[in-house]
């Protein structure tokens, strides 16, 4: 069992791939918390905070389908070097307008727009590159593995980034950021090159097309992206807004703040665990749409509990059936791509899952201000349960697979 759990860390370059991103995943968790509280302290509006992930997230809806053109017809490691470049420049920008006491809100925003739209580019690379490092039998593992190291960081970096933020200040947060993506950036030098996936010279746009329609003919595909879109328009908001249930609901402050990042993260560790160790297990569309009721459920218990444990019990129920629900719809998409295709359908599949964040940040953190924080989760709670019904009696193919 111990052996199928960590199977993909057989492959050299996926480990070493994995450690680098591991300390690049810290460094931005330690950044997400420090400016998240940034932003709150700023203004003490959970919409700018909602505004904050909206333009942190909305240039990958934008720009993640040409991005995934670029990574089927350009070296994927290079086009990683240079999204990690662009955002660690952006973490040294903002240590410095912070650090010299000349930060205001629209710096921070600005700097968020920019950072997604490098990660638009890097992140359909990164997971048209994941496939190859690995053999096709192990891409589940592969990716529960990156979904691991993901949510290892979630726990390590929220630790760190509150200790730092408590006894340092902000600045320090975001220039130990700007440092992490050094070990990144050399681990990606030292993956051999692979060479393009696709040399086609048709325009963009048309390959644009090209990867649309092949969604289009596997309509099981579009169901999966239809799943990933909601999941995070309704799932992920919790996370955006958890400085305003410190603050507002518990009344414990920054450090309450950092506990629920870390437990969440100890849930998504958790669940990430589990797919990894089901990588064999049939019927996996079945695990999605369970673990996406399960999400709607503990989401729903969260908004809802008056008692801070009891809260973070389903905040880490919660990390473990998101991760989970994660992990398994993007093993069911990967495995039923081929390479020469694998960048523009990931990148599709981005524009959905990352596509679902602005949007629901957006909507939840407007809603706050009319109504409550807690009202306003529970209902997106109770909507992922409607949504996993809907597709259990509508979607059999998606539970068949």
């Amino acid at each position: 069992m111990k052996r199928q759990i960590f199977k993909a860390f057989e492959y050299a370059e996926f480990r070493r791939m994995w450690l680098g991103a591991c300390t690049s995943s810290i460094g931005t968790w330690m950044q997400n918390l420090a400016q998240s509280w940034l932003v709150y302290e700023l203004t003490k509006s959970a919409w700018y905070l909602g505004l904050d992930a909206f333009l942190g997230q909305i240039p990958i809806f934008l720009f993640s389908m040409l991005g995934g053109v670029v990574a089927d017809r350009k070296d994927r490691r290079k086009i990683l070097v240079v999204s990690q470049l662009v955002q660690m420049t952006c973490a040294i920008l903002l240590a410095c307008l912070v650090g010299f006491g000349a930060v205001e809100v629209w710096h921070v925003l600005l700097l968020s727009f920019v950072v997604g739209t490098a990660q638009a580019f890097g992140g359909p690379a990164y997971q048209a590159m994941i496939p190859s490092l690995v053999q096709k039998e192990d891409l589940q593992n592969a990716i529960a593995m990156n979904s691991i190291q993901f949510n290892v960081a979630r726990v390590i970096g929220p630790t760190i980034g509150g200790v730092t933020l408590s006894t340092f200040g902000a600045t320090w947060c975001f220039g130990l950021n700007a440092l992490s993506f050094v070990a990144v950036i050399f681990t990606l030098l030292s993956v051999a090159p692979r060479p393009p996936a696709n040399l086609g010279k048709e325009p963009v746009l048309e390959s644009m097309k090209v990867g649309l329609r092949f969604m289009r003919d596997h309509s099981v595909m579009g169901g999966l992206v239809v799943l990933a879109f909601l999941m995070t328009l309704l799932g992920l908001p919790i996370m955006t807004f958890l400085p305003v249930f410190a603050e507002r609901v518990f009344h414990l402050g920054k450090e309450a703040y950092s506990e629920m990042l870390v437990i969440s993260g100890l849930g998504s560790v958790a669940g990430g665990i589990i797919v990894a160790a089901t990588t064999h297990v049939p019927h996996k569309g079945r695990l999605a749409l369970g673990s996406l009721l399960a999400l709607g459920l503990f989401i729903t218990g969260f908004a809802m509990s008056s008692n801070f444990y009891i809260a973070c019990l389903m905040l880490f129920l919660g990390g473990a059936a998101l991760i989970a629900c994660f992990g398994l719809v993007s093993s069911l998409v990967q495995t039923q791509t081929q390479d020469s295709m694998r960048g523009r359908v990931m990148s599709i599949y981005n524009v959905a899952f990352r596509g679902g964040m602005p949007f629901g940040a957006f909507a939840s953190g407007k809603l706050i201000e009319s109504f409550s924080a807690p009202h306003v989760l529970a209902v997106n709670g109770l909507l992922l349960v409607l949504t996993s019904g809907v597709f259990w009696l509508t979607q059999r193919r998606i539970a068949r697979l």
